[in-house]
Formats: C-alpha cells, sequence, structure tokens
C-alpha cells in the first residue's frame, strides 16, 4: 500500500528512554519507546533532527515532562484507529495528569461498560503513549496492569507523575 503523504521521523534519548517519533505535516502518527532501530519500519519514511519543525516542538516538550516542567501536551495528532479506538484514545487524553483511573471505569466513560477487555486492547494498540496517557490506566484491583513499553516505564511515567503509590506493591 502506497502512502499518500510524506511520513518523518526523528530519534532522541530523555530520561534514559529511547523515543522514535513517526509524524505527518498534520500530526504526531506513533511514538515507540525503547524500540530496537533494526525493528522499526523506517523504509517509508524521511530521518529528521528532533528539533525540526515537522516534529511540531514534541522532543522538547517530552523533555519538559520528564523534568517535571510540563503537565500537557500541545502538539496535532494525525492517530490511525477504528473509531472504538479512538474513541477509548479520546477518553485516555481526559484523565488528569497525576490521576489514575481504571479500564473498567474508561469503558463506562465510553458508554459500554462491557467493553473493559476491549479497552484494555485499544490501551495496548494506543500509537501515541505518554501523550495520549494511556499509562494512567490501572486494573481495578489497583495493580499496574500491563504496558507496551515495558512495565518499568509505566512505574517511571507514573512515578513522575506522582501517582505512583506503594500501596500498589
Amino acid at each position: 500500500m502506497e502512502r499518500s503523504e510524506n511520513l518523518y521521523y526523528a530519534s532522541a534519548v530523555i530520561s534514559g528512554i529511547k523515543l522514535d517519533i513517526f509524524c505527518t505535516r498534520k500530526g504526531i502518527r506513533k511514538l515507540y519507546l525503547n524500540k530496537k532501530s533494526s525493528r522499526l519500519n523506517t523504509k517509508e519514511a524521511t530521518k529528521i533532527y528532533p528539533d525540526d519543525p515537522f516534529m511540531f516542538g514534541i522532543f522538547t516538550q517530552l523533555k519538559e515532562y520528564f523534568d517535571m516542567k510540563r503537565k500537557k501536551f500541545y502538539v496535532p495528532l494525525d492517530i490511525e484507529g477504528t473509531e472504538f479506538q479512538k474513541k477509548v484514545w479520546g477518553e485516555l487524553q481526559k484523565i488528569p495528569f497525576g490521576k489514575t483511573v481504571s479500564y473498567k471505569t474508561v469503558a463506562e466513560k465510553i458508554g459500554n461498560v462491557k467493553a473493559v477487555r476491549a479497552v484494555g486492547r485499544a490501551n495496548g494498540a494506543n500509537p501515541i503513549p505518554i501523550i495520549i496517557p494511556c499509562h494512567r490506566v490501572i486494573a481495578s484491583n489497583g495493580g499496574l496492569g500491563g504496558y507496551t513499553g515495558g512495565i518499568n516505564i509505566k512505574e517511571k511515567l507514573l512515578e513522575v507523575e506522582g501517582c505512583l503509590s506503594m500501596e500498589l506493591f
């Protein structure tokens, strides 16, 4: 399948996490956490510098986030996903900095209390972690659940936001 738009990517290490970000002229499309470069599909993308205008200042905002100087991101997103996924991701963006909610709560907020597992799958398929804060969703029993970037990164993100409680362990 041929892309009708240009895709760009840049990489940087911030706070010990390797970030590979793909974007179009419309916005951020994908963010990978600690992926090995050999596993990234960069064939259809043009490599640019992290401070390139096509990156929309995302690397600066991420550095500010990890330095505890930013609570909200202001970058355009160019998300690809199903309507259900987009609905879940939209709900995730409403979770305030420093707060956590359960998968069940997200299912209730989107109007389908029986969709807890589907919410979990959509959460796991989130193409733009951190910016779309899927790390703020935890299990109903208070456990952290999983995280695409690894549970250690989820713990680090929750620690940055001050909502990692020792009661979870």
